[in-house]
């Protein structure tokens, strides 16, 4: 077997269907077909579960994504270890990352990643929520903002990031400024909704210490964070937004913050990254570049 079958198997184990792993590969899907069916009988072995309607390997299928991504893994590594030497950074690193913020900070530091190391191939998958779009092994390293998703992923904290709560003057005008959480009840809110996630359900700390969580009927919803925020400063209802993404808006009075003593959870500016992933060349360069450009916290300046 060549680096390239494993490649291949390991893009039909992460696609939904051979005709994803075509459009990844650019090619049509006869020729994927027709390159499976040629393995299979080098190997004399059946990887794919023809029976089943979606793509499914067989247990031999399994067993070969597994290993063959450990052998990839290994191989990448060398040549990493190799190009380290001359102080190089090599390989096609795979970044994760919210919309939002993927736009205003982690495509600029990548920027500076390719324009320091020319030879670094680099993809940025933009998700308003990637940690629950992403199947694992689709990305190298994932930035991560708010609550961790899984705690059996590798974790590093990069910046901090208050989640406030916060409406224009305008709608405050017209409808007054809730003093408590409670009076959320009564208020025309805009949450942001992705992947049957619960948004809806705000929770608060206040300064004593005790917390509560009220459950908003939303009047507005997206999947599009930037979209939320658009409604908020047009005065169309209230949000709870990271303070990266609103943090110029109420410096400059667009948007006020609300009931200034009760706090909702902190959304952290982590990164997520796999067992393996993490002693990559490439992946610690990366995380060494964007923790450079959060640093001192730009949205705190």
């Amino acid at each position: 077997m060549t680096p390239q079958d494993l490649r291949f198997v390991a893009l039909i184990a992460a696609a939904s269907s051979l005709a994803a792993v075509a459009r990844r590969l650019d090619i049509s899907p006869s020729a994927v077909t027709q390159r499976l069916r040629h393995l299979e009988e080098r190997l004399q072995v059946r990887l794919v579960d023809r029976s089943s309607r979606r793509l499914q390997l067989t247990a031999e299928g399994s067993m070969l994504a597994e290993r063959g991504a450990a052998v990839l893994a290994e191989l990448e590594a060398m040549t990493e270890a190799l190009a380290a030497g001359r102080g190089a950074v090599t390989g096609h690193l795979r970044v994760a990352a919210p919309f939002g913020f993927g736009r205003a900070y982690v495509a600029p530091a990548m920027v500076a990643l390719r324009q320091a190391h020319p030879g670094l191939e680099m993809s940025l998958i933009l998700f308003e929520d990637p940690a629950h779009s992403l199947r694992d092994g689709q990305w190298d390293v994932m930035v991560h903002v708010g609550h961790l998703p899984d705690s059996r992923l590798v974790l590093r904290r990069l910046a901090p990031n208050r989640r406030i709560l916060c409406a224009a003057p305008a709608y405050l005008a017209a409808h007054g400024t809730p003093s408590q959480p409670e009076d959320l009840r009564h208020h025309a809110c805009a949450v942001i909704r992705e992947n049957q996630a619960d948004t809806t359900l705000w929770p608060f700390t206040h300064a004593e210490g005790h917390g509560t969580a009220i459950r908003v009927h939303p009047a507005l919803a997206s999947n599009d964070g930037a979209v939320v925020r658009q409604w908020g400063l047009a005065g169309l209802g209230i949000i709870l937004r990271s303070e990266w993404d609103v943090a110029e808006d109420l410096r400059s009075g667009a948007l006020v913050a609300l009931v200034p003593d009760w706090t909702p959870p902190p959304a952290d500016v982590v990164a997520l990254l796999g067992a393996r992933n993490g002693r990559m060349a490439r992946t610690e360069r990366f995380l060494q570049v964007l923790g450079q450009a959060l640093r001192p916290v730009p949205w705190r300046g």
